[in-house]
């Protein structure tokens, strides 16, 4: 099996998938929750609950947005603009003539100081595990320094980290845009998991290359030794991923319908994670040795 021989079939259609996302994160990006935005979180209990009738009431209280999440049962998660705990006693009060069995199980306010901080401690968290994971890797494979130094194999995991990471993205700016899905401190997290687990992959794919230049002597060609090293790895990440998949495709039909946003980013990032790291990234590294070998 040549993986490496395909290697501008995958490109083609990790390119075709990023530029996608992209656009899509440059012409809509993200509709952010109150996480990020600030306001109030209403979450309640009652049967036969109209979207249209709690909208229309909604916007008679002077509230003109408001999004409504769908739960288990009779369980909804209203979420729209912060208001004051005698808006919110006027707001029950109507909904309770409407719905005579309401109840209200969670009601929540975040202000804009809060959600300020919580975006900066976001993109703090971020740009830490990226800069811890390149160290890592620097200090892993120290030690590599044919036909590639070991700083080109950091690169190349901080770029299959930035195509796991912005897929996902992409497809909630169109989850956003066309279904009005808000992202929130539950993304954020995802996300980095995400990331952790698209290092580990393709660290394992790496750490065989390593092994396998220490181990074979004879004149192998880089690309082949690669190859050698995904043909080695192949069963063990994909079945790594298989159990992780149908794990969270058990959470995400049967599981709390709450967490079924944090699910799907991290079903879509690991799924992407699983195929960059066999066949993005260490395609990748026999190009820049082929580039290298070619200025010499």
């Amino acid at each position: 099996m040549n993986i490496i021989g395909h290697r501008k079939l995958y490109y083609s259609i990790s390119g075709t998938v990023i530029i996608i996302s992209l656009v899509a994160l440059a012409l809509w990006g993200f509709r952010s929750g109150i996480d990020f935005t600030g306001g109030s979180s209403w979450q309640v209990r009652a049967s036969g609950i109209d979207v249209v009738a709690v909208t229309k009431l909604f916007s008679e209280n002077g509230i003109e947005h408001v999004f409504i999440e769908q739960g288990a049962g009779g369980e909804r998660t209203l979420r729209f603009e912060e208001v004051s705990e005698g808006k919110h006693q006027q707001l029950s009060s109507q909904l309770k003539k409407v719905y005579p069995d309401l109840v209200e199980e969670q009601f929540s306010v975040i202000g804009p100081t809060i959600s300020g901080e919580l975006r900066q401690k976001a993109m703090f968290a971020i740009v830490f595990v990226l800069f811890g994971i390149s160290l890592y890797i620097a200090l892993v494979f120290r030690q590599v320094s044919r036909p590639l130094s070991s700083w080109v194999y950091g690169i190349v995991t901080l770029f299959t980290l930035f195509h796991d990471v912005v897929v996902p993205a992409g497809v909630f700016a169109i989850l956003g845009h066309f279904w009005g899905v808000e992202i929130d401190s539950n993304f954020v997290v995802a996300m980095l998991v995400v990331m952790g687990f698209s290092v580990h992959d393709t660290i394992v794919v790496f750490d065989r290359v390593r092994e396998n230049l220490k181990r074979i002597t004879s004149k192998v060609s880089f690309e082949e030794l690669v190859n050698k090293s995904m043909l080695e790895t192949f069963a063990r990440s994909v079945n790594t991923s298989l159990t992780v998949v149908l794990v969270l495709l058990a959470l995400l039909f049967f599981g709390e319908p709450n967490l079924r946003y944090f699910i799907t980013t991290l079903l879509i990032g690991i799924l992407t994670g699983t195929y960059s790291s066999i066949f993005i990234a260490s395609p990748i590294l026999v190009d820049i040795a082929l580039l290298k070998a070619k200025r010499k």
